[in-house]
């Protein structure tokens, strides 16, 4: 039986739970949390402080010596000598977390340690979900590019000319953890992404991604970092590994082409006390 300690703020905690089954743990209970705020008609902007606060205080109490990427509080200098960062998005969505009746807003996360993802977890509360590095599930077998996935608010300018290309279509989603989830249930079939987020955007839903076998990497086929000096991700390509070719192609022959007519945004500074909702148009 594991060591148990008494937390003040949470309570009595197993601090020998494995790594992936904490990161399941965790983002499952901080999606009930929110779903009790959101009942209860909290904003996203409380939502993200509740459940922020929530997380650090789990891991402080259960992993004392790792550092702590959370998108809601300040980028902690001690990540940058660590072996070990979890890296957590509170609340990923929070505009859709806002809106009645929409469920693609999650809770991410992810333990980064030696220069890889270890482990991570995507809840996906309104839609009572958990995925997990820990229980992957094998998305299903297909053989064409029928349904992307891209940003309901910010999809790439690009994104129209890829899908004529391949015979596709666009479905526009909230949290990158709903639309890689759209990916695993086959809902969609690939989940592409331009003009930049931040590492807590997508740590947790790649890291989902890779257990599974589904292909991640930038839309370059190069492979994604996290725990950088720049928490910025320019771009993100997640996708069954046997059509990741085609989509790789398809989108370097449009940029190239330069059918991309707008510019990235500008990388948006980040507080701890301004929500994901106001920091893109």
């Amino acid at each position: 039986m594991g060591e148990r300690r008494n937390n003040p703020a949470i309570g009595e905690v197993d601090v020998h739970v494995d790594d992936a089954l904490l990161a399941e743990e965790l983002a499952e209970r901080a999606g009930a949390l929110l779903l009790q705020l959101r009942a209860a008609g909290a904003d996203g902007r409380t939502g993200d402080a509740e459940s922020d606060a929530f997380l650090l205080a789990e891991l402080a109490a259960r992993r004392p010596a790792d550092a702590v990427l959370s998108e809601e509080s300040p980028d902690p200098a001690a990540r940058h000598t660590a072996e070990r960062v979890w890296i957590v998005d509170p609340l990923d969505g929070t505009r859709e977390f806002g809106e009645a009746g929409r469920t693609d807003w999650a809770v991410h996360v992810a333990l980064w340690e030696r220069g890889e993802l270890a482990c991570g977890a995507i809840a996906l509360p309104a839609r009572s979900s958990v995925r997990s590095s820990r229980t992957p599930v094998p998305p299903p077998a297909r053989e064409r590019v029928r349904r992307i996935a891209v940003s309901r608010t910010r999809p790439p300018a690009w994104a129209h000319p890829v899908a004529e290309e391949l015979g596709a279509e666009l479905v526009g989603m909230g949290s990158a953890g709903a639309k890689v989830d759209a990916v695993l249930r086959g809902e969609v079939d690939a989940y592409l992404h331009d003009g930049g987020q931040y590492e807590w955007d997508s740590a947790a839903p790649v890291a989902v991604a890779l257990a599974t076998g589904l292909h991640a990497s930038r839309l370059d086929g190069s492979k994604l970092e996290y725990n950088k000096a720049d928490l910025w991700q320019p771009d993100i390509l997640i996708c069954p590994g046997k059509l990741a070719d085609r989509l790789i192609a398809a989108v370097g022959a449009v940029r190239q082409s330069g059918s991309e007519q707008n510019p990235p945004p500008p990388v948006p500074p980040v507080t701890p006390d301004q929500p994901e909702s106001t920091r893109w148009p």
